[in-house]
């Protein structure tokens, strides 16, 4: 009876391995819960989906908490997909609501994007006219909704190509010992790796590479590529010739599975094997020659280039990154269709907004001032009718105007820098309300659409000051050449950081900084007055002497005090990983940002601090920022005359011993005081006993 029992469990596992279907949840695709306001309300979601998916028989599973306060039985979700109408169905008393929706291939845009729209009906008193602005009206899509896709291997060899490679890797390798080019390959792999999904980014020597990572980037030149891996390879590279090659291959991957079997009452663990099919994909970015090399790194920075490669490989025998020339350099003025802003068409009344996004680094400098300009139209008003323009920025209300008749907007704000943040938000709502208030017979006659090539943002005034801030990264990189500088016996440490560095620098509308990557031992005195400087070096590099308007001088031991109670807030130590960023002038009024790493740990703690002074920061002013392998994060604004930062080693041997001591060497010295007044005093009681005998 056992065996049989075993048998029918391993039948049971063989057959959901078979069947086995990969869940992606919302929040994991960054889509964590959003709610809808309004009486019609409505969201959009734009889903990538894997070439190696099978659609048929596929699954879209949403979950949905409406307010408590709607009436259930009048409120409605309408789901579309590829502009198709799916379901339409009236929410129910749950609290939370389940909806499960059968996908196709037709549900795939031509773009292989899963496009889902969320439209709601929301009711609360069965009169419209009183439920226009009721906050309680809101619908919540949640998180934890999900895909549940079938991964199948039927089609992989023809639908997977070097165009839709990237959106499914998240690891690259390097050659040990890479030399500068491979770390600009890193570099520029990740920053694309970057800008297809926010999910982590692994990076590895050769030969570290775990065995579960079936689905890489390697880059190298041919040459130094490992042997097991150029043997992958069936195009070979000319001179001065780029190269990229994606493998693709499947294999069986064999695993012990072990389940829960109830026998006769008692829950028995069985094992049984379990033989898996899985593709592998191997990018390889690499050249005939170092020439050929660099062509194929400039390639990875070119979008164009990259979307339309439908092969498995490209072999470069030129590459520019001029693409984005046509946009304007100065960039002191953007319109709203550059922030990828789209003409939307609104109707009804009531709140009808429209939401943007744009960064500080969207401009060619940080802006001190911005003029926010919106220009439209909208249906004239009619008289007794009542109708305004709001704008919001980061959900704080700037401006508000009354609409007329003419039925023309041309209104602008101008905001300073207190009111601007390094991301920003910002809405446009159209408000109207009919005369009289009787709205029961006027939903559909106000309408308005925002002029997007008109519409713009305008920087005023840059933001100067005398000292450089992580408020201004990385914009106060975004004119003139920057340079990038590494030590030599810390490159490869650097790698993953300077992945991150060359998104940021980057991540605006104009993505075309291609900064050059040095060694520290080769550059020269003037190199760090022409150039902007991005240095990651260890902190025993010579070069670290070059650059005395550092806050600090990270080669000398040194603590760093709370001004306001004098306490040890950070002291440098080697036990811990720790990374330090600061930014400052240089010479020549050159952007300089100088990062280094100490502890056992060096890979990590670069990145840990790469990617903290990227965040949105809450002070204007920090400009050191330090950043352990334990997410921990301090913020500083150090200048010459800060009364917070104390260097260790200038100090002589008696003042160390003085500070280490101070407070025992006091204490002794209270206690002798203690113990000669007790002594004096019983002396003088003696003498007086005696006196008076």
């Amino acid at each position: 009876m056992k065996r049989v029992l075993t048998f029918l469990a391993f039948l049971l596992v063989l057959s959901t391995a078979v069947r086995a279907q990969s869940i992606v949840s919302f929040k994991s695709m960054g889509h964590p819960d959003n709610a809808i306001y309004g009486m019609n309300g409505a969201t959009s979601y734009f889903l990538r989906i894997s070439p190696l998916v099978e659609m048929n028989g596929s699954k879209l599973v949403l979950y949905f908490e409406p307010s408590q306060a709607l009436i259930k039985e009048n409120s409605f979700i309408n789901i579309l997909i590829n502009d198709q109408p799916i379901i339409s169905s009236r929410l129910t008393r749950d609290s939370i609501q389940k909806v499960v929706i059968n996908l196709s291939r037709s549900d795939l845009s031509p773009e292989k994007y899963l496009k889902l729209q969320i439209k709601t009906v929301a009711t609360i008193s069965n009169d419209k006219c009183r439920d226009l602005d009721n906050p309680a009206m809101w619908i919540k899509v949640k998180g934890n909704s999900y895909l549940s896709l079938i991964k199948s291997n039927k089609n992989f060899f023809n639908n997977v190509n070097i165009s839709n490679c990237f959106d499914s890797k998240r690891a690259i390798v390097f050659p040990n010992n890479p030399s500068l080019h491979d770390l600009k390959a890193v570099a520029w792999a990740y920053a694309r790796l970057k800008r297809t999904s926010s999910k982590e980014i692994h990076v590895y020597e050769a030969g570290k590479l775990p065995d579960s990572v079936k689905n890489y980037i390697m880059v190298g030149e041919v040459s130094q590529l490992p042997e097991a891996q150029r043997r992958l390879v069936k195009v070979n590279p000319q001179g001065s010739q780029g190269m990229l090659y994606l493998h693709k291959s499947i294999t069986s991957l064999t695993d012990t599975l072990t389940t829960m079997v109830d026998v006769r009452g008692k829950n028995v663990p069985v094992k049984t094997v379990s033989t898996s099919v899985v593709p592998n994909e191997i990018l390889f970015v690499s050249g005939g020659d170092d020439t050929g090399y660099e062509k194929a790194i400039t390639a990875l920075g070119n979008m164009n280039v990259l979307n339309s490669t439908y092969g498995d490989y490209l072999l470069i025998n030129d590459a520019q990154n001029s693409f984005f020339q046509n946009v304007d350099e100065s960039r002191s003025k953007l319109s709203l269709k550059q922030l990828g802003g789209a003409s939307n068409f609104m109707s009804g009344i009531g709140s009808l907004k429209t939401v943007y996004n744009f960064k500080n680094s969207d401009f060619s400098f940080t802006p001190k001032e911005v003029e926010i300009r919106f220009a439209g139209i909208y249906s004239s008003l009619n008289p007794g009718d009542r109708g305004f323009f709001n704008i919001y920025l980061n959900g704080l209300l700037i401006s508000s105007e009354k609409l007329d008749a003419s039925g023309k907007l041309n209104t602008a704000v101008t905001i300073n820098r207190y009111q601007h943040h390094k991301y920003n938000t910002l809405e446009a709502e159209f408000r109207f309300y009919p005369s009289s208030g009787n709205c029961a017979n006027s939903f559909t006659n106000f309408f308005c659409e925002i002029d997007v090539d008109k519409s713009y943002l305008a920087s005023k005034n840059p933001f100067i000051t005398n000292d450089l801030s992580f408020y201004q990264y990385p914009e106060a990189f975004n004119s003139g050449s920057t340079r990038l500088i590494v030590s030599k016996n810390y490159a490869k440490y650097a790698a993953a950081a300077l992945g991150e560095i060359i998104y940021e620098l980057n991540n605006n509308i104009n993505a075309n900084n291609f900064p050059e990557i040095v060694y520290s031992d080769a550059v020269e005195a003037g190199d760090l007055k022409k150039y902007n400087v991005v240095a990651l070096l260890s902190k025993d590099d010579k070069l670290m002497d070059d650059f005395p308007d550092a806050p600090i001088k990270f080669n000398q031991k040194f603590r760093l005090y709370n001004a306001e109670n004098n306490k040890v807030v950070y002291s440098l130590s080697d036990s811990v990983s720790n990374g330090l960023a600061q930014i400052f002038y240089g010479r020549s009024n050159n952007a300089t940002l100088v990062l280094t790493a100490t502890g056992k740990h060096p890979a990590e703690a670069f990145l840990a601090v790469s990617r903290s002074i990227t965040e949105q920061l809450s002070t204007l002013s920090s400009n050191v920022c330090i950043a352990d392998v334990n997410a921990n994060k301090y913020l500083f604004n150090i200048n010459k005359s800060s009364e917070n930062l104390e260097y260790v080693d200038t100090k002589s041997g008696l003042a160390q011993f003085w500070e280490s001591y101070n407070l025992y060497i006091l204490l002794g010295i209270l206690v002798l005081i203690l113990v000669s007044f007790l002594y004096v005093r019983s002396r003088v009681q003696s003498s007086q006993d005696l006196f008076n005998e």
